[in-house]
């Protein structure tokens, strides 16, 4: 296991530095399916991942695996079209190296989203919800190790991981837009195997309401860093043994893909008053 240096954050931002004079504000991590939002970037810059310094390289579909730097709603954004997941066999501290990156950059604030299986009853595939908490069942910690002082304390505070004033502004711009915006725990399992009913039932007694591959990570480097966080998960399907069929990353890329309009309307109108 390779430890994430400052030298190596600050040699990945500095090629980054080379390709634009863009200085981004917010950073953007888009989960499976839903970056098409990339797709609305002006004036960008598009770095392919394997091109960066220390960077790894995404290997699922449904992530295009590169880097956006441009402008959005008038903002300057650095946006990730497809992350990095342990299940593709990289440590933790690796799938949230870019998040590292961001804040060398200057990035202050990170809207992460990914596609999550619904655990709660009272959600349906299609629904978008706004992560209020999250639980780390992944087994790992991207801290875990000597701590650089330079990059966050040694034992960060998680007590509001997702930004209570930001959710407050994604859930009146949802209001405002006139769609209902759930809101619940997103819990963070290893993969890449979907769960068993079994553990759903679990899952669901712990308090989780949708559960994913990824994203947690991301966060407590986020929040570990002092960046400002808001997370949005698109219920892609119900999570096991809700109902009585297999599941597929195919029906997860549908749902996405059937979404993206409802989820590209709230991402743009929250985006200028982060």
């Amino acid at each position: 296991m390779q430890a994430i240096t400052q030298t190596m954050i600050e040699e990945a931002a500095a090629f980054i530095r080379r390709t634009t004079d863009i200085q981004p504000e917010i950073g953007l991590i888009l989960g499976s399916g839903l970056g098409v939002l990339g797709d609305e970037l002006e004036d960008a810059v598009t770095i392919p991942y394997e091109d960066i310094p220390h960077f790894p390289v995404s290997t699922v579909e449904g992530h295009a695996g590169e880097l956006l730097i441009g402008k959005l709603q008038g903002c300057n954004v650095m946006l990730m079209r497809g992350r990095f997941h342990m299940y593709e066999g990289y440590e933790p501290e690796r799938t949230a190296l870019p998040v590292r990156v961001m804040k060398a950059l200057g990035v202050g604030k990170l809207l992460v989203t990914n596609a999550a299986g619904g655990i709660n009853l009272d959600f349906a595939a299609g629904n978008l919800m706004l992560i209020a908490d999250h639980i780390n069942l992944t087994g790992k910690n991207p801290l875990i190790g000597p701590n650089d002082n330079a990059l966050g304390v040694r034992f960060p505070d998680m007590s509001e991981a997702y930004s209570k004033r930001l959710r407050s502004i994604a859930k009146e711009t949802a209001k405002d837009l006139g769609f209902e915006l759930k809101e619940g725990v997103y819990v963070g399992l290893l993969g890449p195997n979907y769960e068993t009913p079994a553990e759903i039932r679990m899952l669901r007694t712990l308090g989780a309401d949708a559960v994913g591959m990824s994203t947690v990570s991301e966060v407590i480097v986020a929040r570990h860093s002092g960046i400002e966080v808001l997370g949005i998960s698109c219920i892609s399907n119900a999570a096991a043994g809700i109902l009585d069929q297999p599941l597929s990353h195919e029906e997860v890329m549908e749902t996405t893909e059937r979404v993206k309009e409802q989820f590209l309307s709230l991402v743009l109108t929250v985006l200028p008053k982060m």
